[in-house]
């Protein structure tokens, strides 16, 4: 706890945990010696002892993310992540898109085993195909159960089929 003054003059006690803000980060293109320059995300966090400490992580080349839009993009999930303990900055909604690129940086990636190859190209598909088209731009807060059953029921295939029989749990016949 620290004391603050407040607008009126009054030294008032505030929890620090309280001042922690979202954070956004800073997107940069690093220039190398051998090979295409890189995008790197800086983010800075707090040690063991209480300093602040800078962390980088490469994001990928110039060449995979050709516009800073596409590197922002790509950094939201690891943003979620880094940010996953402080309190959300008031008026900023966490979106279904930033939900879609956390679990394709985490869940998703190859250092993970918990999916099988196959099971992780399945789940990008139909995040990159159904659900981020469709709910990216949505507030988490906003999405119902009753939209989604009937969004789901709205799927079709190719064909013209319904989607509706494979999106429902599976019951076992004995």
């Amino acid at each position: 706890m620290f004391l603050v003054r407040t607008p009126s003059g009054m030294l008032q006690e505030e929890v620090s945990s309280i001042r922690q803000c979202y954070q956004r980060g800073c997107l940069r293109c690093t220039k190398r010696k051998a090979g295409p320059d890189r995008c790197e995300y800086l983010s800075r966090e707090n040690d063991v002892t209480g300093r602040r400490v800078r962390r980088t992580a490469v994001i990928g080349t110039v060449d995979q993310y050709a516009t800073r839009g596409l590197a922002q993009a790509a950094v939201n999930g690891l943003r979620m992540q880094i940010n996953e303990d402080r309190l959300r900055q008031p008026g900023r909604d966490m979106l279904v898109a930033d939900l879609v690129d956390h679990c394709v940086q985490t869940e998703l990636s190859a250092e993970i085993g918990w999916h099988s190859h196959t099971t992780r190209i399945v789940y990008r598909q139909f995040l990159a195909k159904w659900i981020r088209p469709h709910w990216g731009k949505v507030s988490i807060f906003s999405v119902r159960t009753i939209a989604a059953e009937c969004w789901l029921r709205g799927l079709q295939r190719a064909d013209g089929s319904s989607l509706e029989a494979i999106a429902q749990p599976s019951v076992r016949r004995s």
